[in-house]
């Protein structure tokens, strides 16, 4: 999420907006940024990555003007189609903002069954009427935090229109079940033809009605009840058959409200990386798998093919990503790391410049740290960072910057207090640094030390550079992107946080002169505060205690380490034997220990779960209590705690998380209820008694080892499409291999941008990769076309207005001759 301009002015004197962006799936928030204040043009610089839980239809962006006293107004969205998101991945577009009315927030389906049939009278008079079945509807919009929706069916010609028939208002669910049906009048009774079904008079009529179904939300409030969506369905199709029935997504009114022209909104610039990947079962990886992982064998390592997808990318990090996990869960990270660092060290030449490009190595290790650092960072920063957030002292040492009644000499003391602090449990946390990173960094030390024998301080900068400059100093610059903060700070912290960083990441560079390093005169003049030896050499004694091969992790940490927090909705367990089992917002707190909530964060929980007593983590269906995006935890002795999370990818990382956790307890069960026990019986299996066994296997859970904690396949097949998409750059490597290998004068210069140091280990690699590449290829297209022999459009899961099938529809029809 890049930044808006050109925001519409607020109408009150000072015409400056405070506003937010944030990120939904269809219409279901699942990420807001930082609020912006005073600004018509807010620059917001945040990223945001998920996995996508559900399907859905468009990936919306709204921009709302944060309002004290009332609900926060929304200025714009941006809403980009599930199959237009290729045409923007990973590229800087700006978007105009759209208006934000009911006809734009259109969401679902509605399933039908539509029949048309004569009823000849006694007298032999025919006549043609429809039965109109509205069976559901599903994926309704919420608005204004409920949806109590209805229907209204009408059969509309040129000459006539009947009157709206309607079905019963089906209270709060935005999937509701009405199974209602509606009998029209097609056509006039007329004397009874055997030849034709229908006079000429009576064909034209029909071929030119539609049926009509509206969707509405039942409002109490004066302005009426609120527009969902509608379908409108010409009869000229029922002409083939007499019964239809069919899903179809529900769409905006034809004369929906006239928006006022786009550039009245202002826009926002984004940058969408979507990715989508059917994943094989691991036989049909193992060819492309076997090649990658033994990358850090391979001499020299520039013609291992980790290394080759690293110079095929176009950007580093995009090799980084699925490499990183593919060797995690194999146990290959370390050396693979240590060989393509070797290889990085012996083509640098100046000590000062070690690792500090955007190259493989260094992107793998950002990497390595994110994904196993992320406990390490919540043990060492996280309490402090929490202080800091709440507490909001003043911190700002910029003279200019300086707000009405502020001591520049006190909040310089505030700042170095917490610089101190932070300096001192960063220093002091060297034995709770994962064994991994330890072994990277060993392994780092080494080959700098190696290369710059006469450099006594390059083996401190070589993990320095990564410790302090690209862990510790993100994390405490953006502590939201390492979940230490739920919620991003507020402007007084992000710079108070902002200036920490710029101190610590200075700490622990051991640079000669480091004021120096400082463009602003105010943060060299604070530093002098540090230039004392002792900071020097506790860096010094950090680094080489979390670089040295002898190291012992030491496991038996007894602080707990905090997991996840947050707040969600609870429904009371029952552990009281009177009392309504109604349901509470409370901040809920997993660590390592134990699952608890308590009313508001701080306070003394309210309810404790060891962590084996998590016999089951699993989804809730939606039936139970009408909630979406719910989830049980199952304990001894069938007690059971339901909660509610915000939305669908909060509610997949609790899920997650809580399984992982538990997943060593002895006592886990292997089935389940998947459905609540409501009124005498289970709703899923009707049983009657409360201890009935569940009725569902439980779902695989997630190991609780970080290696296994990622699904290689997945890895596999990501690096298999990066391979596939950068084809044409494999086939230039090859071609230059063979120039390299019969030609030693000047490089020619589409070559030049790619390392190769042997052209016959180089080019066997790429055959290989190639060759598994193509394999795997052809295994993607066979999948496809079976899928589309088997897909049936209108289905539940293809409903007809679905855009991106129409387009696969048409892709396929390319290139076979089924049709559907």
């Amino acid at each position: 999420l890049g930044e808006a301009k050109n925001l519409p002015t607020y109408p009150g004197p000072n015409k400056m907006r405070d506003c937010y962006c944030t990120v939904n799936l269809d219409q279901e928030e699942v990420f807001r940024t930082k609020i912006v204040e005073k600004s018509l043009c807010p620059f917001y610089g945040e990223d945001f990555y998920c996995e996508i839980p559900r399907t859905f239809r468009h990936l919306s962006f709204y921009i709302f003007d944060r309002d004290v006293f009332r609900r926060d107004s929304i200025i714009g969205k941006v809403a980009i189609q599930k199959e237009d998101l290729q045409k923007y991945h990973n590229r800087d577009t700006w978007f105009q903002l759209q208006h934000v009315d009911a006809d734009s927030e259109v969401q679902g389906k509605v399933h039908l069954e539509l029949r048309l049939s004569e009823v000849i009278t006694d007298t032999g008079v025919v006549c043609h009427k429809l039965a109109t079945r509205v069976l559901e509807c599903q994926g309704l919009p919420i608005v204004n935090g409920q949806c109590d929706p209805y229907a209204t069916v009408t059969l509309a010609g040129p000459s006539r229109r009947s009157e709206a028939k309607k079905t019963k208002v089906k209270k709060k669910t935005n999937n509701p079940h009405f199974d209602e049906v509606f009998y029209f009048e097609v056509t006039r009774p007329s004397s009874y033809n055997k030849k034709s079904h229908f006079d000429i008079e009576d064909v034209d009529e029909v071929d030119k009605m539609e049926i009509r179904v509206d969707l509405w939300n039942a409002s109490n409030l004066k302005f009426g009840d609120e527009f969902l969506g509608e379908l409108r369905l010409p009869l000229k199709f029922l002409r083939q058959s007499s019964s239809y029935e069919a899903w179809y997504f529900l769409q905006p009114r034809d004369n929906g409200n006239k928006s006022l022209k786009p550039d009245d909104l202002g826009s926002l610039r984004l940058n969408v990386v979507y990715t989508e990947d059917h994943v094989f079962s691991s036989d049909y990886y193992s060819p492309l798998r076997d090649v990658l992982l033994k990358s850090a064998d391979v001499e020299p390592v520039s013609a291992s093919a980790a290394h080759i997808l690293g110079e095929v990318c176009r950007e580093k990090q995009e090799a980084a990503i699925p490499l990183v996990r593919l060797f995690l869960h194999y146990g290959r990270i370390v050396p693979f790391i240590s060989a393509i660092a070797n290889a990085e060290v012996k083509r640098t030449q100046d000590p000062n410049t070690i690792f500090r490009g955007n190259s493989l190595t260094s992107k793998c290790i950002d990497e390595t740290m994110k994904l196993a650092g992320m406990h390490y960072l919540q043990v060492t920063l996280k309490p402090i960072i929490d202080e800091i957030c709440q507490v909001h002292k003043p911190c700002e040492i910029d003279p200019v910057k300086l707000k009405d009644g502020e001591n520049l000499e006190n909040n310089r003391e505030n700042l170095r207090q917490y610089v101190d602090r932070i300096f001192t449990v960063i220093t002091k946390s060297g034995v709770s640094c994962p064994t991994v990173m330890c072994d990277i960094f060993f392994s780092l030390r080494e080959s700098a030390a190696k290369r710059f024998q006469g450099d006594l301080d390059v083996r401190y900068t070589a993990v320095s550079s990564f410790i302090f400059l690209r862990f510790f100093a993100p994390a405490i610059l953006s502590p939201n992107l390492f979940q230490l903060t739920p919620h991003h700070p507020d402007p007084q912290t992000s710079r108070t946080l902002t200036l920490i960083s710029k101190t610590i990441q200075t700490l622990g560079s051991l640079s000669k002169s480091k004021s120096a390093n400082f463009k602003e005169s105010y943060m060299a003049t604070f530093y002098d505060y540090f230039n004392e030896q002792k900071y020097a050499d506790a860096v010094k004694n950090f680094l080489d205690l979390i670089s040295s091969s002898g190291r012992r992790d030491h496991k038996s940490i007894e602080q707990p380490i905090l997991l996840k927090e947050g707040f969600m909705i609870k429904r009371a367990q029952g552990r009281k034997r009177f009392g309504m089992k109604n349901f509470k917002k409370r901040w809920f707190r997993l660590t390592n220990h134990e699952f608890t909530y308590q009313k508001s964060k701080g306070d003394h929980p309210l309810c404790s779960i060891p962590i084996e007593n998590i016999l089951a983590v699993e989804r809730l269906e939606e039936e139970s209590f009408k909630m979406k995006n719910m989830f049980q935890v199952i304990q001894p002795e069938r007690r059971v705690l339901y909660i509610q999370a915000n939305n669908c990818v909060e509610a997949k990382d609790w899920i997650d998380i809580l399984t992982k956790v538990s997943q060593c307890n002895k006592k886990r069960l292997t089935v389940y209820h998947p459905s609540a026990y409501l009124n005498g019986h289970w709703l899923c299996c009707k049983a009657t008694a409360d201890n009935t066994p569940g009725c569902t296997p439980c779902t695989g859970g997630l190991p609780a080892n970080i290696q296994l904690d990622i699904d290689g396949d997945r890895e596999t097949e990501r690096i298999y499409s990066l391979f596939n998409l950068y084809m044409p750059k494999l086939e230039k490597m090859q071609e230059a291999c063979g120039s390299k290998s019969v030609y030693d004068g000047p490089e020619e210069e589409e070559y030049s941008t790619f390392i190769i140091d042997d052209p016959k280990e180089t080019y066997k690699t790429l055959r290989l990769i190639i060759e598994g590449v193509g394999t795997l290829e052809q295994e993607h297209a066979q999948y496809k076309r079976d899928k589309f022999k088997k897909t049936k459009y209108g289905s539940q899961e293809h409903p007809i207005g679905d855009k991106s099938f129409q387009t696969y529809i048409r892709q396929q029809s390319e290139i076979s001759a089924h049709s559907i």
